[in-house]
């Protein structure tokens, strides 16, 4: 039986290629798509869900609005630097029709509560931007901590960050969240750019997409090619794109495409190191780990399934 999942995202392009990929997996079940800030704002995210799933022949997947706005603060502006990766409509500036339906009248954080409490152990979350949403939920129920499955992209535990030396983007959006969340939640893999800066896509893969003729590929690839663009600006070392968000996806299909250590962790909240992600000291020796950190991957292996299962969705699409 296919596995419930819940994507948390802050629609950019990786955030649309890991909607396409969890699309693309008959081993799990898309209950719905919650929206948060990040790469853009709220309602840019959740309109840009909303057009890829329509794309993609999925109208049947809800989309829910989730808080605009990290913990400690009143408002969110998009930085420049996510702009410039992500462009200003957040999908490479690739074109795609307007959705004909909004998102539900329930927030994310409610629908988020209701699913753990109505699925349990058969439901994942995979939140892919800021972990505001699952901060919300956690303080919304008192059981939703115990009882929640999560594999986030987020964090760097051997690695640097890439929005400081110490904080990974998603993370540094909201440390707040992203502490509450690792030191409450009782079962969290963290995907962070330990494992995700090794999963690279090139132009070499998006060209196949663009050859397939069809509306889907030509989305795909329009899209990524622009992040591919941007990265050979902010880490040209690299050679291709990270596939940060659908790695995340690719655990909750497949937990053995990367090995994790088990560690009890926490997100620093002050001074230089803020939103670090690093293991809690207070609790290094407590039997029970939490958190299960991805400090390898199986790079080929998941670049073999995410091209294949994006490429056969995008092969179904109508012709352009």
């Amino acid at each position: 039986m296919a596995r419930k999942i819940i994507l948390d995202v802050d629609t950019g392009i990786d955030d649309a290629l890991a909607i396409a990929y969890a699309l693309g997996s008959e081993e799990l079940e898309l209950i719905g798509v919650t929206g948060t800030y990040g790469n853009v704002l709220v309602p840019t995210g959740t309109r840009n869900a909303l057009a890829i799933l329509e794309l993609f022949g999925r109208e049947d997947v809800p989309v829910y609005a989730g808080p605009g706005h990290a913990r400690a603060k009143d408002s969110f502006e998009v930085l420049e630097i996510s702009e410039f990766i992500h462009g200003k409509n957040g999908i490479g500036e690739a074109q795609i029709p307007d959705a004909k339906r909004e998102v539900e009248a329930k927030s994310a954080v409610d629908f988020m509560v209701e699913s753990v409490r109505e699925y349990g152990d058969e439901l994942v979350i995979v939140p892919v931007g800021p972990l505001t949403t699952v901060a919300a939920a956690m303080e919304a129920n008192p059981e939703f901590a115990a009882n929640a499955h999560i594999v986030n992209m987020g964090g760097a535990l051997t690695v640097p960050g890439n929005v400081s030396a110490w904080a990974e983007a998603n993370i540094n959006q909201d440390p707040e969240a992203a502490d509450m969340v690792f030191r409450g939640v009782g079962d969290i893999t963290m995907i962070g750019l330990d494992v995700t800066l090794q999963t690279l896509l090139t132009t070499e893969e998006t060209a196949k997409w663009e050859a397939l003729g069809t509306t889907g590929g030509d989305f795909l690839a329009a899209a990524t090619n622009y992040y591919i663009k941007a990265y050979e600006t902010t880490a040209p070392y690299l050679g291709g794109c990270g596939l940060h968000d659908p790695l995340a996806v690719g655990v909750a299909v497949d937990p053995t495409l990367v090995t994790t250590i088990d560690i009890n962790m926490k997100t620093d909240t002050e001074g230089e190191t803020r939103g670090r992600t690093i293991g809690d000291e207070t609790r290094l020796n407590d039997a029970e780990k939490t958190a299960h950190v991805a400090v390898a991957v199986d790079v080929q292996r998941f670049l073999g399934e995410f091209m294949r299962r994006l490429t056969d969705l995008a092969a179904a699409t109508p012709s352009r």
